[in-house]
């Protein structure tokens, strides 16, 4: 069997992976099936704390980047014309925003520094808590001058508009989501290509690993995970995802807070010798 894991909301909360989820891919593999991760992050989002597990690969970028054992089999980025008009129109909106690619993450100037201060990272909240700085921060670079290098996605993480508008305004050659955990404003959202989602990183992925789609579990619980669960041979929901993803799941799981891939591999019988 072949699995593909959402991060976010699925494999870890808020960043941090349960121990128990660790353990039970570890166990999966060791049984003889393949767990991959299947995530909007690019995979320059993707520290070792995510991925130390060790997976047979990773649909990453929300299907634009697809990696099978360490070998790169599909990397779709936005072509020349269209990223230069994707950031002309971000920057006339006033948007901040991350350039997302496998290599690089591309800020806005100044967005740094407003997450930074958004995740109270510069001192104590309120209640004497500090916050930790999002994984994503560490290899974060202020977008130069010029034609941004190559990305695969955007996180806008808040405009003067709302991202739709954005896509609008970029044309029909983007797509567009809101995203489920604005960092800045509640205008947050995703722009991505069109034609990409990870339905279609995921059957290439099994086609690579020679698994058949009835064959593939997927679980996720954002609307980007829509079109893999509805793929994929049983379709796996966390509990309170979007109305959207439960009405197109086979069934449902708890999320990382209680270790539900825990009760769901089990279920499966993904633990058994």
């Amino acid at each position: 069997m072949i699995v593909f894991l959402d991060v976010d909301g699925t494999y870890a909360a808020r960043g941090v992976v349960p121990a128990g989820h660790v353990a039970a891919v570890r166990a999966a593999r060791a049984r003889g099936h393949q767990v991959l991760l299947c995530t909007g992050r690019p995979v320059s989002m993707l520290p070792e704390s995510i991925v130390g597990a060790g997976f047979d690969g990773l649909v990453a970028s929300a299907g634009a980047y697809v990696e099978i054992d360490g070998r790169v089999v599909r990397d779709e980025r936005f072509p020349a014309d269209l990223a230069a008009r994707t950031v002309q129109v971000l920057d006339e909106h006033g948007a901040d925003y991350i350039l997302e690619s496998p290599t690089a993450l591309l800020a806005a100037p100044g967005t740094r520094d407003r997450v930074l201060r958004a995740f109270g990272a510069t001192g104590a909240r309120d209640d004497g808590v500090r916050r930790a700085v999002p994984d994503f921060l560490v290899s974060l670079q202020t977008r130069p001058e010029g034609l941004p290098a190559p990305f695969s996605k955007v996180t806008v993480l808040g405009s003067r508009i709302e991202t739709a508008e954005l896509g609008a305004h970029i044309g029909p050659r983007v797509a567009t989501i809101e995203a489920s955990v604005p960092l800045l404003s509640a205008s947050g959202g995703e722009i991505y290509l069109a034609h990409v989602h990870k339905a279609i990183g995921a059957q290439i992925a099994a086609r690579e690993l020679g698994v058949d789609r009835a064959d593939a579990v997927a679980v996720g619980d954002g609307l980007n995970d829509l079109e893999v669960i509805a793929w994929a041979g049983t379709g796996v929901a966390i509990e309170g995802a979007d109305p959207q993803v439960l009405a197109v799941a086979d069934r449902v799981a708890p999320g990382p807070q209680r270790e539900g891939l825990v009760t769901l591999f089990g279920e499966l019988g993904l633990l058994r010798e």
